[in-house]
């Protein structure tokens, strides 16, 4: 298969797969979404699930936020890890949307980047699922997956999206960056993985890859 052909096969089988493709994490709104991809740095979807409709019952609002102290915040939030550092961050990015944003949730990476614990994964996030801006977050299923297809030589994450928005038309990328996650979980984890439950990397999977997969099964 040429590289253009290994493509559109894992676009096919994406949208096979996932024909309508549920958002991992509830929100109502960009500040709500902006808030939930924070904590979910170093922890997991369904425990951010868990803990967000306690700190949204609180304050689901910059200026509801800032009326709670930092210290409150880590209370709720302490579930998720890195408590004193996203309860910080919370708190500081909520009172720079009122102050310098009329309380809305900016729209582009610069103005998402500079706010306190937002990083570029979290800005792309964003701007994808909140506001329907093309990007293509890079979260570790997909940064394993590109690598394991032979997408990317899997140096680091910042090479790994600029190969997926090479390669993948710029139209399909916020579905796709959500379906290989979904993808990712279901079928190609990084722990307990069964290749022949993983079509696309049986079907496409970097040589290297599949003959480790083999010599770890004799």
């Amino acid at each position: 298969m040429t590289k253009q052909e290994k493509v559109n096969f894992v676009i096919s089988k994406l949208k096979e797969l996932y024909p309508t493709i549920p958002v991992p994490l509830d929100h109502k709104d960009p500040y709500t979404l902006l808030i939930a991809v924070l904590m979910s740095a170093q922890s997991t979807d369904v425990r951010v699930n868990q803990i967000t409709p306690l700190l949204f019952q609180r304050a689901d609002n910059p200026y509801d936020m800032i009326k709670l102290s930092v210290e409150e915040i880590r209370e709720i939030i302490k579930p998720v890890g890195l408590s004193p550092m996203k309860s910080k961050g919370i708190h500081g990015l909520s009172h720079i949307l009122i102050d310098k944003h009329n309380g809305e949730v900016p729209k582009t990476y610069e103005e998402l980047e500079a706010l306190p614990a937002v990083g570029h994964k979290t800005a792309a996030v964003v701007l994808s699922q909140a506001f329907g801006i093309p990007a293509f977050p890079v979260d570790t299923h997909i940064h394993r997956l590109m690598y394991r297809w032979n997408l990317t030589n899997g140096k680091n994450v910042v090479q790994t999206e600029k190969d997926a928005k090479r390669l993948f038309p710029k139209e399909l990328w916020n579905d796709l960056h959500l379906q290989i996650i979904w993808y990712g979980r279901e079928y190609s984890p990084a722990r307990g993985w069964d290749l022949d439950n993983d079509i696309i990397t049986k079907t496409i999977g970097r040589k290297s890859v599949l003959n480790d997969y083999y010599k770890m099964k004799k």
